[in-house]
């Protein structure tokens, strides 16, 4: 089966959350995302097609699921995923990959800071433990439908690791 709609996949579907370095114009998003949904209808693993869908939040986020009950993603099939991905950060100049940040709505817009940055922010009183924070490690679908994905930091790994000796419960 090839690229379902994302709603339609199931909990238990295995996630990817990537997060775009910068807000696309609308034209590089139609591109990214084309070239996203090209490689998704075709996805495979050992010959197999993977059930799949895509979706893209807050102008941002690529979240990538697949249901492995009818075929899991095999090791080489996740790379191939990656280097589309690695193709599109090329093209687009600007990260997609970079899994080291944090993500946080601040200003009422989603920022992008470094960890020891958000840990002064948090420290100057400036983010706190009911900042909205998104956690990029989740790897169910199930954890993005139960809000574990974007949530209040004190919800999240982020709670633990800037807030654990500000008082913060």
């Amino acid at each position: 089966m090839p690229m379902v709609p994302f709603e339609v996949l199931p909990d238990e579907s295995r996630l990817w959350v990537f997060a775009v370095e910068r807000t696309l114009v609308e034209a590089d998003q139609e591109n990214f995302l084309s070239a996203v949904d090209r490689f998704l209808e075709t996805w495979a693993a050992h010959g197999v097609p993977l059930t799949c869908g895509r979706d893209f939040r807050r102008g941002r986020f690529l979240l990538v699921a697949v249901d492995e009950t009818t075929a899991p993603p095999s090791g080489c099939s996740i790379d191939a995923m990656v280097g589309v991905l690695k193709d599109q950060e090329r093209r687009l100049g600007l990260r997609i990959l970079d899994n080291t940040p944090v993500w946080f709505v601040g200003d009422g817009e989603v920022q992008r800071m470094s960890r020891p940055e958000f840990s002064r922010l948090a420290e100057e009183g400036a983010v706190g433990p009911d900042t909205v924070v998104f956690d990029n490690t989740v790897t169910r679908l199930k954890d993005v439908r139960a809000g574990r994905w974007e949530g209040p930091a004190r919800e999240s790994w982020h709670q633990r690791v800037f807030f654990k000796n500000l008082g913060a419960v």
